[in-house]
Order: structure tokens, then C-alpha cells, then sequence
């Protein structure tokens, strides 16, 4: 039985993460898109224990685009940022999380 999720071959090739953290502020750390293609859908989750979860929708980030994350209250030393995607080229939703 399938529960209609794509079929994916057997041997896929490695998906390189398309962003690169910029941390020159701490509390204003820059996300690029270093990747050749854009991407759908982009949402960030901020988890502060002090805050709770943030959520940011980005939408579409192009190749190159670079969009700055207000971490300013934000407890630095605990937060976590995540970062959630969809590719056009399969459709497939992929998340990668970072600190700062």
C-alpha cells in the first residue's frame, strides 16, 4: 500500500544545502542562497526557550538572494533557527537547522 508519496530512485543524488550563514552580527545573522536554483516555500522557526517558536515565511528565495534574520530577543546562546524548503526541480520538502 502506498501512502502517495513520490517514488524516488533508488540511488538519488546528494542535494547540496543551498544556504550559507553569514554571522558578521551576531543578532543579525544573513542567509544566502548559495544554490543554483531557487527555492519554494521558504519558512524559518526561531526555538528561544525564552520566547517560544517564531515563525517567518520567506516565500521564494533566488539564487544569490540574501534576507537578514532580528535576532535581538532572541537568547543567543540557546536559540536554534531552522529553516524549511521546497525544491521545484521534485517537489520534496527539506529542512536544515543551524545556531548561531
Amino acid at each position: 500500500m502506498t501512502l502517495g508519496l513520490p517514488q524516488l530512485p533508488t540511488s538519488v543524488p546528494a542535494y547540496r544545502v543551498p544556504w550559507r550563514i553569514l554571522r558578521d552580527e551576531r543578532a543579525h545573522p544573513v542567509v544566502l542562497n548559495v544554490g543554483d536554483e531557487p527555492v519554494d516555500f521558504v519558512r524559518v522557526f526561531r526555538d528561544d526557550p525564552s520566547t517560544g517558536i517564531v515563525t517567518d515565511l520567506w516565500g521564494q528565495v533566488l539564487p544569490a538572494e540574501r534576507l537578514e534574520l532580528c535576532l535581538c530577543s532572541a537568547d543567543l546562546d540557546d536559540v536554534v533557527v531552522t529553516l524549511a524548503w521546497f525544491r521545484p526541480e521534485d517537489g520534496l520538502e527539506y529542512v536544515w537547522r543551524f545556531v548561531v
